[in-house]
């Protein structure tokens, strides 16, 4: 992944008052799910320097809904786990697999190159050679607009109160060098995903986020899932959002435009569950589309055993087998969202902090303490021998900011 320009961070420090014991859980406990250890797990995320944290765990019928620590730093009131969470670039699912209807419906094709659908936003050869396959699973070689976008602090107080037109910051993607020859090998950017929104525009004649509510919101019922457009709020019960570098500064108002269907929206934990339950076990596309979007490009072709980027969504390996899904990251929010191919163990959760790790070399206790909740969440007890954090991979985070290395952020 590209980086933006390095910023000289410092690290919020979240007040010890900012913790608090995890709200109330629901569901029984059975299946594997070891509510002992989910809330250990739970409670030492905000304790690691997190203000919150919320989850939802879900193993075979049986559900745990939980979060710990504040959801706000400048007032007392406790995270909880149906509050609305900006999810980053989850949003990228949802917008794959709009796309993906689209094909099941025979009025698009993986292989249609992509200047067959925007002839004037990318005319001539990469046009011609970039196709909606590899937009999907970054592959294409377009750079990433948002390594551009994102390159001070200034940006993002400009960024909070701009509204975007998503060809704008397409060219601006286009404009850049190419990582890569397209199709040669993964190489993250926000870029393909809000050409393949355009894409969704200009083969329905509709808008790209009604699409996805019109085909997956309102079927699955997911009331708390929305696009909120330039509206800068979250709509509904929700928490605060956190740049680490900007202290206690609530940055839970934001147009949001600068993601469009890169990573712009807004779910709860329970929602993202349902929705990838609903993907995986083939009740959004055709047997052959869904194993399309499950065909994966190596993230790191030097360690492809490291994981595995499909067609808006990727797999990792974990202690207790492969997984699902996707993260998300935006100012103030993170998100995870992962589940086994069945769709019968599944984790969602989200912080409201975000780039803590600027300027840090080594993980953060934030990342070793969520991934231990992530572990337990995935793995029941009863399917790995060791729970040391030697046999829990890292955070994948293919949408972080963009890369360790760098400061700013990407959906």
């Amino acid at each position: 992944m590209a980086t933006s320009v390095a910023l000289v961070a410092t690290i919020a420090v979240v007040p010890a008052s900012a913790t608090a014991q995890p709200g109330p859980s629901t569901g029984p406990a059975a299946g594997g799910l070891d509510r002992a250890e989910l809330r250990a797990a739970l409670t030492a995320v905000p304790e690691a320097g997190v203000p919150g944290v919320l989850v939802a765990v879900r193993d075979g019928r049986h559900d745990w809904r939980d979060a710990a620590g504040q959801a706000f730093l400048t007032r007392p009131r406790p995270m909880q786990p149906q509050l609305r969470h900006r999810i980053g670039s989850v949003t990228k699912t949802f917008v794959a697999t709009t796309v993906l209807q689209l094909v099941d419906e025979g009025r698009l094709g993986l292989d249609d190159p992509i200047g067959q659908w925007l002839p004037d936003t990318v005319p001539g050869e990469r046009g011609a050679q970039v196709t909606v396959r590899m937009l999907l699973n970054h592959t294409s070689g377009i750079g990433n607009y948002t390594n551009a976008l994102i390159d001070s602090y200034a940006a993002i107080n400009q960024m909070q109160v701009t509204t975007y037109a998503p060809a704008d910051l397409v060219a601006v993607g286009l404009a850049m060098p190419p990582t890569n020859a397209p199709g040669a090998v993964f190489s993250y950017s926000n870029t393909n995903y809000l050409l393949a929104g355009l894409i969704i525009e200009a083969v329905t004649g509709n808008d790209a986020a009604n699409e996805v509510q019109r085909r997956i919101l309102r079927p699955l019922k997911l009331t708390g899932t929305s696009f909120p457009g330039t509206d800068p709020k979250i709509r509904g019960p929700h928490s605060g959002a956190y740049f680490a570098p900007f202290g206690v500064r609530d940055l839970s108002e934001f147009n949001m435009s600068w993601a469009w269907t890169a990573g712009e929206m807004i779910a709860t934990a329970a929602d993202l569950n349902t929705f990838f339950r609903a993907l995986l076990g083939g009740d959004l596309l055709s047997p052959a589309t869904l194993d399309e979007m499950l065909t994966r490009v190596p993230i790191l072709p030097e360690q492809p055993e490291a994981g595995g980027y499909g067609l808006g969504i990727y797999s990792l390996p974990t202690p207790c087998g492969e997984f699902w899904g996707h993260d998300g990251a935006t100012i103030g929010h993170l998100t995870f969202s992962l589940h086994s191919r069945d769709g019968s163990r599944q984790v969602s959760t989200g912080v409201n902090i975000s780039h803590y790790q600027v300027g840090l070399p080594d993980p953060h206790p934030i990342d070793i303490a969520w991934n231990t909740l992530l572990r337990a969440a995935m793995c029941p007890a009863s399917e790995v021998t060791s729970r040391s954090t030697e046999t829990v991979p890292q955070l994948p985070g293919v949408a972080r900011m963009p890369g360790n290395d760098a400061a700013v952020a990407t959906p």
